[in-house]
């Protein structure tokens, strides 16, 4: 995995995925190793975040890393004109990896072509968060004891969720059932359903987030997306449509657990904080191993 971009989840293969899954469990044990002392990591965010950024940044120091880059991009030489191209061309002569979220869809691969060091795509649009999969794969096993056989419920957004079109398409990987919930307006898209057919697996289609509760060992929450909306009415129409309260799990399995890649809105009621099927705050703590364990294996730290 040394040297290697990751851009889609696909980018790795199930091998790698579960080796990196391993290295990532050592380093929930211990965190604070100074392997990278000598490795400087560019963090651009050309969009909003706090968790993706700020566990990256976390993790990279655990590390030892040097940082640069910048949260914002009004605080670059974007506002001046300067191309994505240039950009990284740029700061590919500072740093030894690159970590890049941008809203244009492709923008990430489009990066990895033109760097000279490898990139680890932090969200492109509504395309592709292969590292917020890869902690869900890791949360999910935590979980489970396991990723294969499962019954998977993805409910909310599955049309601009790009942390739900990279799950379920590592999910494929291991023989899961997939329960897709959500309006008709913001349904999974047709490329993602096609993956999961391709891999001679089920998904079924639900508006009702009742109807899955019951039988799902993993409820993943996502919010609707304002920012997402060219049309504020379409989502004052859908964004109140998938809301999970604490009343709701009182015929759930017992070991089932819900998680959620964080910011919520109100898709989970605060009543559901408490109970023990609630795991959306320790699956963003969980975000600091894996991408430990990711940055190790691409600067060759780790094997």
């Amino acid at each position: 995995m040394k040297n290697k971009n990751l851009i889609s989840i696909t980018d790795f293969s199930k091998e790698e995925q579960l080796h990196l899954l391993d290295v990532a469990e050592e380093f929930a044990q211990n965190p604070r190793q100074r392997i990278l002392a000598d490795k400087i990591v560019a963090t651009l965010f050309f969009e909003p975040s706090t968790r993706t950024r700020l566990s990256f940044e976390s993790a990279a120091n655990q590390l030892g890393a040097r940082i640069i880059g910048f949260s914002d991009a009004s605080n670059s030489s974007v506002t001046k004109g300067e191309t994505l191209k240039d950009t990284i061309l740029m700061v590919s002569n500072y740093a030894d990896l690159i970590v890049m979220r941008h809203p244009r869809e492709g923008s990430a691969r489009y990066a990895s072509e033109v760097a000279k060091v490898p990139v680890i795509n932090a969200g492109d649009g509504a395309n592709q968060h292969p590292t917020q999969c890869l902690l869900d794969l890791y949360s999910i096993r935590k979980t489970q004891g396991r990723l294969d056989n499962l019954n998977i419920a993805f409910v909310g957004d599955l049309k601009y969720g790009r942390t739900v079109h990279s799950l379920t398409q590592a999910l494929c990987n291991f023989n899961c059932t997939f329960h897709f919930v959500s309006p008709v307006e913001l349904k999974m898209p047709s490329y993602v359903k096609q993956t999961v057919k391709d891999n001679k697996l089920e998904y079924h289609q639900y508006t009702e987030l009742s109807d899955v509760i019951p039988f799902a060992d993993i409820i993943y929450m996502t919010r609707v997306q304002r920012e997402r909306f060219a049309d504020p009415m379409e989502y004052e129409k859908v964004k109140n449509s998938c809301i999970l309260n604490k009343a709701m799990l009182a015929n759930c399995k017992e070991n089932m657990k819900i998680l959620h890649p964080l910011p919520r809105v109100n898709e989970i009621a605060t009543d559901v904080d408490n109970t023990p099927y609630a795991y959306y705050f320790q699956q963003a703590h969980n975000g600091v191993f894996v991408r430990q364990a990711l940055m190790s294996l691409i600067l060759g730290a780790k094997e």
